[in-house]
């Protein structure tokens, strides 16, 4: 444990999802490959789509309204419609075959399991403060088994944007009649994670367990942990 600054007194955890509390990383990658045969297998006209095209139908589609990087489901969604209308389906179908294929992928992504000791470390927690989850992603909660491990989860989309703007800390201080000062963000990314909390007064521990260089940081986290578990020291 790291202690780049003091550490103040807080009174909740908020805690990122993906590749903090289980590792996101090839969990992402199988599902997006499963997903692109699942266009392919199941719409004939997308037989063809390939991993280059499917990318640039997302870049172009974040590009053309940049408010979806804010939602990654609804952006996903889009390009799904996007690519269908493009490779000759139509537009009533593609409207209610791309939430389908959405679910598939939703439910692809979210094929995760997560550590029994992240699990058992967020019930330790709750036992001393108010703990909660704050995602850019759009992971299902309830079928990863986490539904019940935080008071509240908040994510980015339907009009509230993703980290690191202040949006989800404000309605996470909101919910919990506190202010963002008082939280202590728990994450991996320096961006959306560190700099997103430590810029709105939220105290960040960033979680290294890679051991990776703080190059590019924009602002020093709190604490800087390569063990989740070394949360309990804090105690």
């Amino acid at each position: 444990m790291i202690f780049y600054k003091t550490l103040r007194p807080f009174k909740a955890i908020s805690f990122d999802l993906d590749d903090t509390l289980y590792d996101n990383e090839p969990v992402i990658r199988k599902a997006e490959q499963q997903f692109l045969v699942f266009l392919n297998n199941t719409y004939e006209k997308l037989a063809e789509l390939d991993e280059r095209r499917w990318n640039l139908y997302k870049a172009l589609i974040v590009k053309e309204d940049p408010s979806l990087k804010h939602d990654v489901t609804a952006s996903r969604k889009a390009a799904i419609q996007r690519v269908m209308i493009v490779h000759g389906i139509a537009p009533v179908d593609a409207i209610t075959w791309s939430e389908t294929a959405l679910q598939t992928f939703i439910a692809l992504r979210s094929e995760v399991d997560v550590p029994n000791e992240s699990i058992e470390l967020l019930q330790q927690l709750a036992k001393h403060y108010p703990v909660i989850a704050i995602t850019n992603g759009n992971v299902d909660v309830e079928k990863i088994g986490l539904q019940d491990k935080f008071q509240f989860v908040l994510k980015a989309g339907n009009g509230i944007k993703s980290k690191p703007d202040i949006a989800l800390f404000q309605q996470a201080a909101d919910q919990l009649d506190i202010q963002i000062s008082d939280l202590l963000h728990v994450g991996d990314h320096l961006n959306s994670d560190v700099f997103g909390a430590q810029q709105h007064d939220a105290q960040a521990v960033w979680f290294n367990p890679k051991g990776s260089a703080l190059k590019g940081a924009k602002l020093l986290p709190t604490i800087e942990i390569a063990d989740l578990q070394a949360l309990l020291n804090l105690l």
